[in-house]
């Protein structure tokens, strides 16, 4: 299989294509490699939710690789995350592929896929320093870059700057590398940091929790430069523990997938607050929550339930250091960004 790289794309790194997408490098031949070397006959294949349409195209290019005898079983669950695995599929596959995410945890099970991107980010990067206001910048970028963060970092030193770069904690595998969740590789002495990345969920993140800092984001996918603003998102964040500060019944969450659990930070929950019923459940989402006659819920899994979705709840939906703050256990100013550290 072969392609003209140029025009469609460049999986130079595989020498493989797909027959639909070439924007991402799906690492065909290690899959194929370890299909083989574990003589598999039964592998499972997750993919994020905005790449789940190419699920049966990255099957049918497996398929043709592949003795007959091979299945590959597409995960439906929801995916949004390296912590966010399809275990039933995983303990029932001989090899199990995690499309789109770094790995939060080696596994000998698990092939873990990143999808790096081919986009070219230097020319969005270019037009990002006309908003960097000092000499001296930190350069974080999501798992889906890394493959290009060795020659960011030359790009810019070639232009005059001192990069600062840190490896996070173990939940991050690269340098320089943030999750929706944490942003422990952006904690570096640069007053400007430039976040290389779709989307402004990451960078707004980094924002709340970095304050002092001015986050650039260059987006090379949409091709766009633009500032971190967490004024919007405050209003919103402080808006519901306003609403919650009178409510008397709590429904504590705790997610059940393998890398979101924080049964600790649950369980201090219920045993300062005779109040608090623990619901345990693996997709959190606003219909589930319907039937629960509580005032107000409180998650204790991914951060980005309480900050994405927390409008669509019909009751108000915090964090837990928004909870104390709700029940008057620590000051209203001293809100902040819920970050998730530590693997599983």
């Amino acid at each position: 299989m072969s392609q003209d790289a140029s025009s469609e794309g460049d999986l130079r790194n595989t020498g493989m294509s797909l027959k639909h997408d070439r924007e991402w490098d799906y690492e065909l031949e290690r899959i194929i490699d370890a299909i083989e070397e574990r003589d598999a006959k039964r592998v499972g294949l997750q993919f994020p939710e905005g790449l789940k349409r190419r699920g049966p195209a990255v099957a049918d290019d497996l398929r043709q690789l592949c003795d007959d005898d091979v299945t590959f079983l597409l995960s439906g669950q929801p995916c949004y995350g390296a912590c966010d695995l399809d275990t039933y599929l995983m303990r029932r596959t001989d090899v199990f592929v995690h499309f789109g995410h770094s790995p939060m945890k080696e596994s000998d099970k698990i092939i873990y896929v990143p999808l790096f991107s081919n986009v070219d980010p230097f020319p969005i990067m270019e037009e990002a320093l006309d908003e960097i206001q000092g000499d001296e910048v930190g350069l974080v970028t999501t798992a889906q870059h890394m493959n290009r963060f060795d020659d960011m970092c030359d790009w810019l030193e070639e232009r005059g700057y001192t990069v600062q770069t840190r490896k996070g904690d173990d939940r991050l595998t690269y340098e320089g590398q943030v999750l929706g969740c944490n942003y422990a590789s952006a904690d570096i002495p640069a007053d400007d940091v430039l976040y290389v990345g779709g989307g402004k969920f990451h960078p707004l993140g980094l924002a709340m929790e970095h304050p002092d800092k001015n986050v650039v984001i260059a987006d090379p996918v949409n091709n766009v430069v633009t500032l971190a603003d967490t004024r919007k998102f405050m209003k919103q964040r402080y808006a519901s523990v306003h609403k919650a500060m009178d409510a008397e019944k709590w429904g504590v969450i705790f997610c059940t997938k393998i890398g979101q659990g924080r049964m600790e930070i649950a369980e201090k929950i219920l045993e300062d607050n005779p109040n608090a019923y623990l619901i345990t459940m693996d997709e959190v989402t606003p219909d589930r929550l319907r039937n629960f006659a509580m005032d107000a819920f409180v998650n204790t899994g991914c951060p980005r339930i309480t900050t994405d979705d927390g409008p669509r709840f019909h009751k108000p939906m915090l964090t837990p250091q928004e909870y104390r703050i709700a029940v008057g256990d620590e000051p209203l100013d001293s809100l902040k960004f819920d970050t998730f550290h530590g693997t599983w």
